[in-house]
């Protein structure tokens, strides 16, 4: 399968690997660094969010579930962007430690009136908690291995609930790159990719668990994309996320 948007023009897809080429060559030689790119990723996220629940979050519990990475720290940028447009917004987290920009978001996110519930806590929360749209900021594209421990944890007990779930740029639990279904793995009522549609998501193994497709932008210029070897139009010419149809795969 292939991804198109709704005018069928063809998304190429790509490959973590290529991914992370692309994150590098954005700090690099562009001058775009992290935190700008995270920014846009939580703030498109939370627009997604927010069309889920039929245009407005105003008075809605949403829960945010982060992982400890560069995910997460997309997650806590949308908690925060959600609270300022009027949701009750939970997050749920292992630890209040995290690394690099991710602990950035962190500390910003500080000096809101986020309700924020850590390792068992969480989960306990979760169970009792009626809430109306899980976003899952858990695990990213760097996932190498099934999920492990309290993500895991988390991640079998929202499958368990009837609840609108909606991922960052994959469903925690899927393998970028060959679309492999770990257990656990988040079954999603849309995911939001990031840049480019990881090639894992047009596996047809990813389709039970990816839901909707969302792509949203973060800044990428397609000349970058060319040092790749993917020849790509602009994307985002109406919209900065914009939702996508699956057709027959055309492999880069």
């Amino acid at each position: 399968m292939a991804y198109f948007l709704a005018n069928w023009m063809e998304v190429p897809t790509i490959s973590t690997d290529q991914m992370r080429e692309v994150d590098r060559l954005m700090v690099e030689e562009m001058g775009i660094d992290l935190l700008q790119m995270m920014e846009n990723a939580g703030r498109n996220l939370a627009d997604v969010a927010r069309r889920l629940l039929c245009g407005s979050v105003s008075g809605k519990q949403i829960v945010v579930g982060v992982g400890k990475g560069n995910n997460g720290g997309g997650g806590l940028v949308a908690a925060r962007h959600l609270h300022n447009w009027g949701a009750n917004v939970t997050v749920l987290t292992e630890t209040d430690t995290f690394s690099g920009v991710p602990q950035k978001q962190w500390e910003i996110l500080q000096h809101f009136p986020v309700e924020i519930r850590f390792g068992d806590k969480a989960l306990e929360h979760l169970e009792n908690l009626q809430f109306g749209l899980f976003i899952d900021a858990l695990i990213g594209y760097g996932l190498e291995r099934e999920p492990q421990g309290w993500s895991a944890q988390i991640i079998e007990s929202v499958n368990k609930l009837n609840q609108i779930v909606l991922s960052l740029d994959l469903p925690s639990g899927l393998d970028g790159t060959s679309g492999k279904v770990h257990e656990p793995c988040l079954r999603a009522t849309a995911t939001m990719t990031l840049a480019l549609p990881k090639t894992g998501l047009a596996q047809p193994s990813a389709a039970e668990v990816t839901g909707s497709l969302y792509l949203a932008d973060i800044g990428v210029p397609t000349e970058l994309y060319r040092q790749l070897g993917i020849s790509l139009s602009s994307i985002f010419v109406q919209d900065t996320s914009i939702k996508l149809e699956k057709v027959k795969l055309k492999k880069e």
